[in-house]
C-alpha cells in the first residue's frame, strides 16, 4: 500500500480538525471529550506508561498523569506532517508540541515534545478516531512536571 504524504486537502482540514479538538482537552484538563476522540481499543505508548490497549488505561496512564501537571499545550499545525491511506480511511501525522512544565519548586519550564497519531474512520464521511498514540520529549527535557490542575472532567 502506498502511502500519500501529500493528501487531498479535505483530508489534510479534517485530521487537522480532529487535533483542534483534541487540543483545548489538554489545555483544560478535560478528558471527557477527548475520549470520544478515540476507538476503544486504542493502543498507545508514551513517557509515562508502556504499551497499553483501550481508551481507560490511555487515560489513566497517561493523560491523568501529564494534562493536570503542564499548561499552554500547542500542536505545531504548521510543521505537521500528514499522510492518508490510498482508501482515505486510515490517517496519520507527526508533529512536535509545546507545553510549560513545572519544577518541584514552582518554577517552570519549555516542555517541548513530539507525537505519532495514527487515526482511522469507518466511511469517509465518518468522524477519525484515534487508533494509536506516541508521545515523546525532545531530549534533555525533564521527564516529570509537577503542576497541580483540578481536571475539568
Amino acid at each position: 500500500m502506498n502511502f500519500d504524504w501529500n493528501p487531498n486537502p479535505e483530508d489534510k482540514a479534517s485530521i487537522k480538525a480532529w487535533l483542534g479538538v483534541w487540543q483545548p482537552c489538554v489545555q483544560n484538563v478535560d478528558f471527557v471529550p477527548a475520549r470520544r476522540l478515540f476507538a476503544e481499543n486504542v493502543a498507545s505508548f508514551g513517557t509515562h506508561m508502556d504499551i497499553v490497549e483501550g481508551r481507560d488505561a490511555l487515560e489513566q496512564n497517561q493523560w491523568r498523569s501529564v494534562w493536570p501537571t503542564i499548561d499552554d499545550f500547542a500542536w505545531d499545525f504548521e510543521n505537521m506532517r500528514i499522510g492518508v491511506s490510498p482508501d482515505r480511511l486510515m490517517g496519520m501525522l507527526i508533529t512536535t508540541w509545546t507545553s510549560t512544565g513545572y519544577h518541584q519548586d514552582g518554577s517552570r519550564f519549555d516542555r517541548p515534545g513530539r507525537s505519532t497519531v495514527v487515526m482511522s474512520r469507518e466511511s469517509l464521511d465518518a468522524d477519525w478516531l484515534g487508533i494509536h498514540t506516541h508521545f515523546s520529549l525532545f531530549p534533555g527535557t525533564p521527564g516529570r512536571s509537577f503542576g497541580s490542575r483540578e481536571p475539568k472532567s
